[in-house]
């Protein structure tokens, strides 16, 4: 099958799972089913048909609009499913499909960071991070790990490495939260560094942090200047992209680390 169009089939995909996202994300913090209950307008409460169901097209076609009480429809929607869509696409890219293996691995990346999503919209917006998310990713470590394991011929090193990115970060962090007193840092923070290092291994979640690190410096006093918003902030998006920014391109950022700064 030629490339292009296992994109454009991976981009679909990703689009669709990206119209359930939005489910999640609005429904998780209420306590809300995410797979019972039809979908209506947030404002007038009129179950939407079908056809207003069609991730980004009908955002398109109703101009952002309620059919009925024409009240805007969040922005959120359309780019919430694009952007699924597209990061689906790069991880193909990046981990392939060549082998069942690859393929399994590419598939697993694609569910962490749709959860990843979800996870960074509600904790921008509630300062929580859902625990069902992270055991989630806990699950989506755990698989990685297998897939790994059986592709390097059950190489018991790939699980000492995973194995030891589960503890790398987060137990730094959970010594912070308790010399603390959970000020400095949150519980939710410390489980997702903690799927997070077991589903990357140790090398690339130290990556992932300092990266979250880092863009949570840049961009969180920007927004304290521009939104007037207070000092505390919600990690778990900027651990999030670190984690994603890894997945794509961590192996690349070490080598070109150590060869600028070792070699």
């Amino acid at each position: 099958m030629e490339d292009y169009i296992v994109y454009g089939i991976v981009l679909i995909y990703g689009i669709l799972i990206g119209s359930f996202l939005n489910v999640c994300i609005y429904r998780i913090p209420e306590e809300l089913s995410v797979v019972t209950g039809r979908s209506h307008c947030t404002n007038c409460n009129r179950k939407l048909k079908w056809y207003e169901l069609v991730p980004i097209i009908s955002y398109i076609f109703l101009l952002g609009r309620c059919r009925s009480c024409k009240s805007h429809i969040s922005i959120q929607y359309p780019i919430i499913e694009a952007l699924n869509g597209l990061m689906y696409v790069l991880v193909f890219y990046f981990y392939g499909w060549d082998s069942i293996y690859a393929l399994l691995l590419s598939i697993v990346y694609c569910f962490v960071i749709s959860a990843l999503i979800v996870l960074s919209v509600i904790d921008f917006r509630t300062n929580i991070i859902p625990p069902g998310i992270n055991i989630f990713l806990l699950v989506m470590g755990l698989a990685a790990v297998m897939i790994k394991y059986f592709e390097s011929g059950r190489g018991t090193d790939v699980v000492l490495d995973h194995t030891i990115g589960f503890f790398a970060i987060s137990l730094f962090l959970l010594l912070i939260y308790y010399a603390t007193k959970g000020l400095a840092i949150g519980g939710g923070d410390i489980k997702l560094m903690a799927a997070a290092g077991l589903l990357l291994g140790w090398e690339l979640v130290i990556v992932a942090f300092f990266l979250g690190c880092i863009l949570a410096a840049i961009i969180h006093p920007l927004r304290m200047r521009i939104k007037n918003v207070g000092r505390s902030l919600a990690f778990g998006p900027y651990l999030s992209v670190g984690t994603v920014l890894a997945l794509y391109f961590g192996r690349q950022m070490i080598s070109w680390y150590i060869e600028n700064f070792f070699v």
